[in-house]
């Protein structure tokens, strides 16, 4: 068994890494801010994600979040000592690092024990398979911080949920609780907390006996299909609009409404 821990600079914050039986087992762990992860830590996750193929004998990661939450995404509250320029790059490096996770030639299964929100929502949805607990919840609030959802971040939800449902959650900023999150196949699989940890390493070990050569050409099989018009997405919209944006980060570290004043114009 091999288990790394890699500590960011902030209070509590680190991200553990664990190689046991053909398993990768990440873990975010930053408990005061709800698994949050701050630009140094996707930075870290990526640099992770690049290694887990360094070992021949990984064939399977889990990627999961410590204590009952998976990872309330981005850290807000870091936004705000930003300039735009500065978020946006933060963007840019998140979308990097969650399209690791998605193109690793190895299956991933995220284990989603308790929320899973914006940034948080995109990382689930670049695992293979999502096993969840009744703890689970699932959204994209980003209508209240001035946050433009990627082509690739609404092909995410779109692929799984279909265009009305990913346009609802983003308009009303609804949080799927764990059964909507199943019964709309956000998660694959549903069980009891007490079960989720041996039922993820169970679902682990049952996809390591698999065919290698089976499980790598399906994942690039069905990545070639979905990614079919990826050239297309080269010019899309920044994530950060200049005006919505540093109002709605201030809102939300002030813990008051946003004012959106502004008219929609593009």
């Amino acid at each position: 068994m091999k288990v790394e821990i890699s500590r960011m600079s902030g209070e509590g914050e680190k991200i553990t890494y664990q190689e046991t039986a053909g398993l990768v087992i990440i873990t975010i762990h930053r408990p005061k801010a709800k698994n949050a992860l701050t630009a140094e830590m996707w930075t870290e996750l990526g640099e992770i994600a690049t290694k887990v193929l360094d070992n021949p004998k990984n064939k399977v990661v889990l990627l999961r979040g410590s204590g009952t939450q998976f990872t309330a995404g981005s850290d807000i509250k870091e936004f705000h000592e930003m300039s735009l320029e500065e978020a946006e790059a933060s963007f840019v490096l998140m979308e990097k690092t969650i399209s690791l996770f998605e193109r690793l030639d190895m299956p991933t299964i995220g284990v989603i024990n308790g929320p899973a929100m914006g940034a948080g929502l995109q990382l689930a949805l670049a695992c293979d398979i999502r096993i969840g607990s009744h703890h689970a919840r699932m959204g994209i609030p980003v209508g209240r911080l001035g946050i433009r959802l990627s082509t690739k971040f609404a092909q995410r939800l779109v692929d799984l949920i279909g265009p009305s449902l990913t346009k609802d959650l983003v308009y009303t900023g609804k949080i799927l609780n764990a059964e909507e999150s199943y019964r709309h196949g956000l998660l694959n699989y549903l069980v009891s907390d007490d079960r989720l940890d041996r039922y993820a390493i169970n679902m682990g070990k049952l996809v390591a006996a698999q065919s290698p050569a089976s499980l790598k050409a399906i994942k690039r099989s069905v990545r070639n299909y979905v990614s079919s018009g990826e050239e297309e997405w080269q010019k899309d919209i920044p994530f950060v609009d200049p005006h919505d944006f540093p109002e709605g980060v201030a809102a939300f570290v002030e813990k008051r409404p946003p004012r959106f004043t502004r008219r929609i114009e593009d």
